[in-house]
């Protein structure tokens, strides 16, 4: 079993490294994120760090690298306040990964790919037309992290739109049947498979020793 201790870990080559650590977490959301600048512009960019915060406000969240580059979905998620998570499934994995390429503002990812922007109501973000599950999210705040110089960006769900078929009657998403998409790594793609739903566990009765 190959063994990497912490010395071990810093004097990898950078990029082995970088895939190391970003896969040994295990398999991660995939998501798009749709958003808007003031201007009317849309984005649409590629996350894999959309968590779970909490149900009752429904919370998620998502870690940003650090701000001292052009960051255009952070800038149009401060300035607007609205975002959309939209999950990308198989028929979109190539053009989901591609709004990962750096293009100035004025340009919208979904002008150089075959991904459809849809406004659903009157909500200010773009949604990707034809996502199994698509969100529409209010920023709450971000978190500052030193010591790894990122920020957790916190929102809470607005809206909840889900594919029929993909809702079962105790309320679990089965995101099997969509073919949604997970990313090992930070460029690799999974399409993960229904095994099996488990019931609530409770603790063992434990017979008391004579």
């Amino acid at each position: 079993m190959a063994f990497f201790n912490r010395k071990n870990l810093d004097a990898l080559d950078k990029i082995f490294r970088i895939n190391l650590i970003n896969s040994c977490s295990g398999f991660k959301s995939a998501n798009l994120i749709g958003s808007i600048s003031t201007k009317g512009i849309t984005n649409v960019a590629v996350f894999s760090s959309v968590t779970h915060l909490g149900s009752n406000p429904p919370t998620l969240g998502f870690i940003l690298r650090p701000t001292t580059v052009p960051r255009n979905t952070h800038k149009n998620i401060k300035d607007v306040g609205f975002f959309t998570i939209n999950h990308i499934y198989e028929e979109i994995i190539d053009d989901a990964h591609h709004t990962s390429a750096k293009y100035p503002e004025e340009v919208s990812e979904f002008d150089v790919t075959s991904l459809e922007e849809e406004f659903k109501g009157d909500f200010k973000a773009p949604f990707v037309k034809n996502a199994p599950v698509q969100m529409s999210m209010k920023f709450i705040e971000e978190i500052y992290v030193p010591s790894n110089d990122v920020l957790l960006v916190v929102a809470q769900i607005q809206e909840l739109y889900v594919n029929d078929t993909l809702l079962q009657e105790d309320g679990l998403i089965n995101l099997s049947k969509g073919n949604v998409a997970t990313i090992n790594g930070l460029d690799t793609y999974a399409i993960p498979k229904f095994k099996k739903q488990l019931s609530y566990q409770r603790p063992k009765k434990l017979e008391k020793s004579v």
